[in-house]
């Protein structure tokens, strides 16, 4: 496994698990708490999310949970592309609304640690793309808040200019008007 701090936001990070390919496909461990501890990542995943995206365009996001129901999140693509995007939210950081974006795919197998006091939110590249993450802590909805996809303040450099959201992510308020307790 190869753990790439990325260049916008260092705390956000790129995982690069072992494949070993042949003629048939490939086999490759998305997860393994060992290889992560001696990373210096040590997390106890509890909950597995999946989704699916039917059309290119879609993004979902960007979406964070309050403390004390914060979580970190570790996000691969089974089938498809995305852009998956982070935006520091931690008050007090010297990148506090900054973002960074990552292309995960099936074909590069890359897989994006988003810590805590961090938005997410990706938008599909491909028709059918499949998105999977583990986190850290369990859903809970009335902690679940997010910012508009769209903020200037933050400047999000999406793949899309007239993306397909839910009703949800269409209501979500910019910056400077989200509720947000995370310092650093």
């Amino acid at each position: 496994m190869h753990v790439i701090a990325t260049k916008q936001l260092r705390d956000v990070k790129i995982i690069e698990p072992a494949s070993y390919e042949d003629p048939r496909g490939f086999f490759m461990e998305s997860y393994n708490s060992r290889e992560f501890q001696a990373a210096g990542i040590s997390l106890a995943f509890i909950q597995d999310n999946q989704s699916l995206s039917k059309e290119a365009g879609i993004i979902r996001g960007l979406h964070y949970q309050l403390e004390p129901k914060a979580q970190t999140k570790l996000v691969r693509v089974l089938t498809g592309a995305i852009f998956d995007v982070a935006v520091d939210l931690r008050r007090g950081s010297s990148t506090f609304g900054h973002w960074t974006g990552v292309v995960l795919s099936e074909s590069n197998r890359r897989q994006l640690l988003i810590p805590k006091g961090f938005a997410h939110g990706f938008c599909t590249l491909v028709p059918n793309t499949q998105v999977f993450y583990k986190t850290d802590e369990y859903y809970t909805p009335e902690c679940d808040r997010g910012i508009a996809w769209d903020d200037d303040f933050i400047g999000i450099d999406w793949p899309v200019r007239n993306p397909m959201l839910s009703l949800k992510d269409r209501d979500l308020p910019k910056l400077d008007e989200a509720e947000i307790n995370f310092t650093i």
